[in-house]
């Protein structure tokens, strides 16, 4: 579950639950009694520690949100569209809707995050640098320290090569600049992101174990935990897109096709096509045209009792409205336009003439085949 809270740069910042209780335990880490505040300047008052505390807090979520509108701008500034960026339990991420296809643009979207963070930490130190000689409160140089620290060790964390932090994303570009070969090199900076995953899952149970340091050998193992997903994920994605881009959608789609007319009813188009046929969708053809595409979901923003009344030309997608390939589409081409645009199946079109249209369990059912056949 996630918040959105408004647009910078054009793309959606979304907060999600579990940063509010990662607010908490920040500022309660630096507030408490013998947290960082109490031992780096002594002697203040407790509405003053949780003051500074809680303003850190946010000042940390502000500088992971320049973090990652880092890689956005470069994204955008390259033609990469963002879908959203998300602030949650272990900093923040932004979302694309595709790849880089070049090596040298990853490398640039992974580098800029932490040289971002670096950026910040060198800003706020020289603030801290200048407000110590003339003498300014304590809770301003509080504010200013913490916040030069923290800044620092996202930037030194986040070029850890493990995917899915920005050094794992630097990796994996180097290995494929290299090599020329996607798949290779992102199994290969997989391979790293588990052995490191691993040690810090090790170091997390030791420290909770042996040490009864409980609260940092948690952390050091929920970011191995993490670490490990993310590079899975990472991997298996590449792995998908690496097959259905050797596959058109000529190859996949359903070439004998049953069109419906817009002028039958809605209640006729359940019983003679849905109830009756296993197909999700239909092209909506008139005088050997197409103007449009009737779903499922067009179907449902019908109600039961208007349904004999209702026309199939009234609940369909219009046409101008429908997405649409060629059939020298590749399936991985397809899926990706599916996701952005929220459907489950595109028509597949050669200028005016309906060739035919592929869906999304067509493009998965084929993926499982080839993965399970090794092609």
């Amino acid at each position: 579950m996630s918040v959105n809270i408004g647009r910078i740069l054009g793309i959606p910042i979304r907060i999600h639950w579990t940063l509010w209780l990662v607010f908490v335990l920040i500022a309660w880490s630096l507030a408490t009694p013998g947290g960082y505040l109490s031992l780096t300047y002594p002697g203040l008052d407790s509405t003053t520690y949780w003051s500074i505390g809680i303003v850190s807090a946010l000042l940390l979520f502000v500088s992971v949100l320049l973090h990652e509108l880092s890689h956005s701008y470069i994204a955008k500034k390259n033609g990469l569209p963002i879908a959203r960026i998300t602030l949650f339990f272990f900093g923040g991420v932004s979302e694309m809707t595709e790849e880089p296809k070049d090596a040298g643009l990853e490398v640039l979207m992974a580098a800029a995050g932490p040289l971002t963070s670096f950026a910040i930490a060198g800003v706020m130190g020289t603030l801290w640098l200048l407000f110590m000689l003339v003498s300014a409160p304590v809770a301003i140089l509080a504010i200013l320290g913490y916040g030069a620290l923290i800044n620092a060790v996202l930037g030194v964390f986040n070029l850890i090569p493990a995917f899915p932090l920005d050094g794992g994303r630097v990796l994996r570009g180097s290995l494929w600049k290299r090599s020329r070969n996607l798949l290779g090199a992102t199994g290969s900076a997989t391979r790293v992101s588990e052995g490191l995953s691993t040690l810090m899952i090790g170091v997390g149970l030791l420290l909770v174990v042996f040490t009864g340091n409980i609260v940092n050998g948690l952390w050091i193992l929920f970011l191995g935990w993490f670490i490990r997903s993310g590079a899975e994920t990472s991997l298996k994605q590449t792995r998908m897109t690496d097959i259905l881009s050797r596959v058109s959608v000529s190859d996949i789609m359903t070439k004998q096709l049953l069109t419906v007319s817009p002028d039958i009813t809605v209640q006729a188009l359940v019983t003679d096509y849905f109830l009756t046929h296993p197909h999700g969708g239909y092209p909506v053809v008139q005088n050997d045209k197409v103007v449009g595409l009737v779903t499922m979901d067009s179907v449902r923003t019908i109600p039961g009792d208007k349904r004999d009344l209702e026309l199939v030309s009234q609940a369909m997608v219009p046409y101008e409205k429908t997405i649409t390939v060629t059939p020298t589409v590749s399936a991985a081409d397809a899926l990706k336009r599916m996701a952005q645009k929220g459907v489950g199946r595109v028509l597949v079109m050669d200028q005016d003439k309906l060739l035919g249209i592929v869906s999304r369990g067509d493009i998965m059912r084929t993926l499982k085949t080839r993965q399970e056949l090794g092609l």
